[in-house]
């Protein structure tokens, strides 16, 4: 992947210092997003000044939203001889890197997209050839009872690919290169660009060679601006730059709060006499009571995946609108492996990889307003995952496909550049910074709502809050899906509510007891540290910490007095840690193994945990997870 932006503007990357200084003493948030540097004498005599480039169509992020968009437009500009200049910003090292879901894939979208992607070389070799469904009951753990799986239900998965998720965005990323989109990896966008008018200009990318006091280095490099006519927020879930837009806009006023769900998952090694290649096994319950949304996934992977390797890949999801503050979403998912069922399958077997990853799960009721002047969400940044499917990626790809097409109309419409710029252009300058008209996007909100997408995520919009509309908790659900759905095939007359967003749900911990997990036996179940190692995740130690929060006194005061820090139990990589310190209790973050799942920015009770882009590059890297 190109680790520059063009070759009118380069990017400079910081030198990495083998300490960094000590912060003050109950300071944790130094960050120039959070602290005015006009008044620190240390920025004085700094040139701020960014560089500025112009683009056609600007993509925040390179998941197979963003990407699906950047090959779309790609594909129309050439079926129409056009060159518009496609810009593609991943703050992952690499393609893929930070790529992180289950998964299996539905390719419908992927067919659309490229019909002949069998002769492309597309990475789905693992056809799903067996599946089961199973409960395990929370007050009888040690059964998993099987349940049916009806055919044409979304948990039906004939037709679908297991797929090693990281490996198809790695390849979708050298599709849209060759279609000639320009893929930056490494650049995370820190700030939205907007004109006077306060329409969507572009982003700017984050500085590089700030201390972690929040200081210049003698490194520093400011950031730049990408300017451009169209700007599509495919950051995935819970992005920084997406959350801006949604609030500056109200985009989110017209539907309910967002729920979200956690993610943890590994890959395995396991005996060949075990593996069972293009199995599906689901399981619901234990170790979540009835009252939480909990459930596991375990696919076999075809050995081609794995240069002949026996590999699957295994997991569990925990809703983040749970009440007890003491739950703990990696110590579950340990536990769930121990169950008599699921354990023989990793015994003897070697973990190769961990990682974790909050999800969208508010469906229909809570998709926002797409477009805004000058842009629009696209993927997971507007939350399309189909959660009786457990499947988002074709419905995220197919919006990235949508809003692709919507912006290349509204290219088409725009006036021809001023006078200036063509001048500049025979004369080999670089042109002035694009500063308007943008493209008008939205007729890409009625597309959405004419396409399958939209169809089917109102199709099954009452199963996932079935579990709180009615005191029967899972079993809601259940009876829900199995009966209701079914018949009515989600053309029910009702719309069912979620009732609030996750963070209102947690409860203090005085109306609980503490969680006893089992200790990890260090052969299927695992500490959360030496989980973390697996992640490969790296960011430069000497920088300000990308999770600032927007009050240093909230942890202790409120977050440990009255829900007993549960940051410290949500977070799957341990990055919050509440020490003691001559008879004071504080906060640490230990912001270096953040793995970028945004949980903490979701489920703080206080909301007051805001998660920024760190350097450009730092982060998991994950191996074709």
């Amino acid at each position: 992947m190109l680790s520059r932006l063009g070759s009118r503007s380069p990017l400079l990357t910081s030198t990495r210092r083998l300490c960094a200084p000590a912060l003050p003493k109950g300071v944790l948030t130094t960050h120039y997003k959070k602290i005015d540097r006009a008044t620190d004498e240390r920025w004085q005599d700094i040139d701020m000044e960014r560089f500025a480039d112009e683009t056609d169509l600007l993509i925040v992020g390179g998941g197979p939203a963003g990407l699906s968009a950047a090959i779309r437009f790609k594909q129309l500009c050439n079926e129409a001889g056009l060159d518009y200049r496609v810009t593609l910003l991943e703050k992952a090292a690499g393609a893929g890197e930070h790529t992180l879901s289950g998964a299996v894939l539905e390719p419908r979208a992927l067919e659309e997209l490229f019909p002949d992607w069998e002769e492309r070389g597309a990475p789905l070799k693992t056809p799903v050839t067996s599946e089961r469904l199973g409960y395990i009951p929370p007050w009888f753990p040690s059964l998993n009872l099987p349940l049916p799986i009806m055919s044409g239900t979304p948990t039906d998965n004939h037709g679908n690919y297991i797929v090693r998720l990281g490996n198809f965005t790695a390849w979708l990323a050298e599709q849209a290169e060759e279609l000639g989109v320009e893929i930056y990896t490494g650049q995370g966008g820190v700030e939205v660009l907007y004109n006077d008018t306060d329409e969507v200009v572009g982003v700017a990318t984050n500085d590089v060679g700030v201390a972690k006091d929040g200081a210049p280095k003698d490194s520093f490099e400011r950031g730049m601006e990408l300017r451009a006519k169209a700007t599509l927020f495919a950051e995935g879930c819970r992005g920084s730059l997406t959350q801006e837009v949604i609030d500056k806009f109200s985009l989110a006023a017209g539907s309910e709060p967002q729920t979200y769900g956690l993610g943890l998952k590994e890959l395995w090694r396991i005996s060949p006499e075990k593996h069972r290649p293009g199995h599906v096994d689901h399981t619901a319950g234990w170790p979540a009571d009835n009252n939480t949304w909990g459930g596991s996934f375990l696919y076999h992977l075809d050995p081609s995946e794995g240069d002949g390797d026996t590999l699957v890949i295994t997991g569990y999801v925990v809703a983040l609108d749970y009440s007890n503050p003491y739950l703990n979403p990696f110590k579950m998912f340990q536990q769930w492996k121990t169950h008599p069922s699921i354990r023989p399958t990793f015994e003897g077997g070697e973990r190769l990889a961990y990682g974790a990853r909050a999800l969208n799960e508010g469906g229909f009721q809570s998709i926002p307003k797409l477009t805004f002047p000058g842009g629009a969400l696209v993927g997971c940044a507007a939350g399309f995952l189909n959660v009786p499917k457990i499947k988002g990626t074709h419905t995220a790809m197919k919006s990235g496909m949508l809003a692709a097409e919507s912006a290349f109309s509204a290219m088409q419409a725009l006036p021809e550049p001023a006078e200036a710029e063509e001048a500049a252009e025979e004369e080999e300058e670089m042109p002035p910074p694009f500063t308007g008209p943008v493209a008008d996007l939205g007729p890409y909100q009625s597309a959405l709502e004419g396409s399958w997408v939209y169809e089917e995520l109102h199709s099954v919009r009452n199963v996932r809050p079935a579990a709180h509309a009615t005191p029967l908790g899972m079993w809601g659900t259940f009876l829900y899906a199995g009966v209701v759905h079914y018949v009515t095939r989600g053309r029910e007359w009702f719309t069912l509510s979620h009732g609030g967003a996750d963070h209102e749900r947690l409860k203090p911990a005085s109306e609980f007891s503490p969680i006893e997990y089992p200790k990890p036996d260090g052969e299927v179940s695992f500490d959360l540290l030496s989980s973390v190692a697996l992640t490969g995740t790296n960011h430069e130690g000497n920088q300000p910490p990308h999770l600032t929060l927007k009050d240093d006194a909230v942890p202790v005061a409120r977050n440990l007095a009255v829900f007993d820090g549960p940051e410290q139990r949500f977070c799957p990589a341990g990055v919050y840690e509440y020490l003691e310190e001559e008879g004071e209790r504080r906060l640490q973050i230990n912001a270096q193994n953040c793995i970028h799942c945004k949980t903490c920015d979701i489920k703080c009770p206080s909301q007051n945990i805001d998660w920024v882009v760190p350097e450009g590059g730092g982060g998991p890297a994950y191996a074709g997870m």
